[in-house]
C-alpha cells in the first residue's frame, strides 16, 4: 500500500500501487504528456484536446475543477515497485451530480430515500464536457492490457478505501467500458449526434449526399441565418485576443445564466486556455454592425472536432445552427477531420447532417443492493437506447439510394 497525496488504494496486483494526487499538479507536464492520447501529434493513439496537461490544469488553476465547486481533485497515478509511473485515470471527488451529463440523480435519490449516503463519489471524466476520450491513460511504451486493467482495479480500491458509495467513468472509450466491465463495472449508454466526414472535398460534396428537399433546407436556413446582416469569423491561434474572449465570455455567461442558473466556467479559464493550447481551439464568431453578437467554442483534435459552449446577446433566426453546426461541418472539410461531435442531445442536429452515436460509461457500485437495481435499470436503459437509434438512424436526411 503506497500513500499518495489524499489518500490511497491497493490494485490487485502487488507489483502495483495507487497513489492519489490532489490536482493535475501533481504530475509534471512531461509525465501527463507521457500518456497516449494527451499530445498533438501522437499518430498512434490519437489527439484529445480536452484531456491534455493544458486543459485540465487550466480548470483546476481557474478554480472551476476545484474542492469548493464540488470536484476535487482525486487523479490516480499507476506506479510499478520501482515507481515508474504507468498509467494514470484524471478523476475527481464528487459532492454533487452537476456537470457530467450523464445523469444520476435517480440513483442518488434512492439510495438516500433508502437511508445510504451517496455523496461523495468519484467521477472521471472531463469537467463540463460530454466529450468521448480515453479514460485510462497508458504510458506510451508499456502494455495498455496489463495498464488498463491494474488502472480499473486501483479505481475500485481506491473507492472501497475511501468508503464512498460509487466511481463513475464517463463518455468512455469502448476499449476502455471493455476493461472497467471486466473488472465489475456497469456498463451504460446514451445518445449524442455526431458528423461524419466521408471524405468530403467540399461543402457541397457533403450535400450531394443529402436527399434533394433536405439540401434545400440546408441551404436555405444556411442564408436566412445570416440576411441581417451577419457575417462570420474563424479565430484560432494568435487570433484569440483577449478582446474576444471578452466578446465570448459575455456570451457564455448571459445564455448560460439562463439555461442553467449558473455556468461552470469562468473568465480566467478562457484566458489560460488561450495562452496555453491557441492552437487546439476554434472559436466562431456572429457579427452585425460591427460587434460580435454570438459565439461557439471548439477544440481541434487529431481528427476531430469537438463542439462545446454556446453563447449569444442577440437573438436571430438559425444562427444557433449556423454558429454551431454547420460551421463545425465547414470546418472539418477543410481540416480533413473525420469527426464533428457538437455536444450532448439535441435531435435536431439530425436534419443537419449529424447521425445518433452511441456513448458509453460505467459504474462501480459498492452497495449491492442499490448495485443490482441499477444493473436492472442499466439492461433495460441500454435496449431503449439501441432502439431509439435505429428509429433515429431511419430518419436521417441522407439520399436512401447511397445507403444502400
Amino acid at each position: 500500500m503506497d500513500q499518495g497525496d489524499e489518500g490511497d488504494g491497493q490494485t490487485a496486483n502487488a507489483d502495483y500501487s495507487i497513489r492519489v494526487a490532489a490536482g493535475i499538479g501533481a504530475f509534471t507536464c512531461d509525465e501527463w504528456n507521457s500518456f497516449g492520447g494527451t499530445t498533438r501529434g501522437d499518430a498512434e493513439n490519437g489527439y484529445n484536446p480536452l484531456v491534455s496537461f493544458a486543459f485540465l490544469s487550466a480548470l483546476e488553476e481557474s478554480g472551476c475543477a476545484v474542492r469548493r465547486t464540488g470536484w476535487q481533485g482525486h487523479h490516480l497515478r499507476l506506479e510499478n515497485a520501482q515507481g515508474r509511473l504507468l498509467g494514470a485515470v484524471p478523476c475527481y471527488l464528487k459532492s454533487h451530480s452537476q456537470g457530467e451529463y450523464v445523469f444520476d440523480h435517480g440513483w442518488s435519490d434512492a439510495f438516500e430515500r433508502a437511508g445510504g449516503r451517496y455523496y461523495p463519489k468519484l467521477q472521471s471524466a472531463v469537467p463540463f464536457s460530454p466529450v468521448t476520450g480515453p479514460r485510462l491513460l497508458v504510458t506510451k511504451g508499456e502494455d495498455s492490457a496489463t495498464v488498463k486493467a491494474g488502472l480499473a482495479a486501483g479505481l475500485k480500491a481506491v473507492t472501497q478505501k475511501l468508503g464512498v458509495s460509487s466511481a463513475h467513468v464517463t463518455f468512455a472509450q469502448e476499449s476502455d467500458v471493455e476493461v472497467l466491465e471486466a473488472a465489475g463495472f456497469l456498463h451504460r449508454t446514451d445518445q449524442q449526434f455526431h458528423f461524419f466526414n466521408e471524405g468530403f472535398s467540399t461543402y457541397d460534396d457533403f450535400l450531394a449526399t443529402l436527399a434533394s428537399r433536405k439540401r434545400k433546407a440546408m441551404k436555405k436556413e444556411r442564408r436566412e441565418a445570416l440576411a441581417p446582416g451577419i457575417s462570420i469569423d474563424r479565430l484560432t491561434g494568435k487570433d484569440l485576443t483577449e478582446k474576444a474572449w471578452d466578446d465570448f465570455f459575455a456570451f457564455y455567461m448571459d445564455t448560460g445564466s439562463r439555461k442553467w442558473g449558473r455556468p461552470y466556467l469562468n473568465r480566467q479559464f478562457f484566458s489560460l486556455i488561450g495562452e496555453r493550447m491557441a492552437d487546439d481551439i476554434l472559436l466562431v464568431m456572429a457579427s452585425r454592425n460591427g460587434r460580435y453578437i454570438a459565439g461557439a467554442i471548439n477544440f481541434i483534435g487529431s481528427d476531430a472536432l469537438y463542439g462545446r459552449n454556446w453563447g449569444c446577446i442577440e437573438d436571430h433566426p438559425f444562427l444557433h445552427f449556423e454558429v454551431c453546426y454547420h460551421q463545425a461541418i465547414d470546418f472539418a472539410i477543410e481540416r480533413k477531420l473525420k469527426v464533428v461531435e457538437a455536444g450532448a442531445q439535441g435531435e435536431h442536429k439530425l436534419a443537419r447532417g449529424y447521425r445518433p452515436v452511441t456513448m458509453h460509461s460505467a459504474h462501480y457500485i459498492a452497495h449491492p443492493g442499490l448495485r443490482n437495481a441499477v444493473a436492472d435499470y442499466l439492461r433495460r436503459e441500454r435496449h431503449e437506447v439501441e432502439r431509439m437509434s435505429e428509429y433515429l438512424e431511419e430518419h436521417t436526411p441522407f439520399r436512401k439510394d447511397l445507403e444502400e
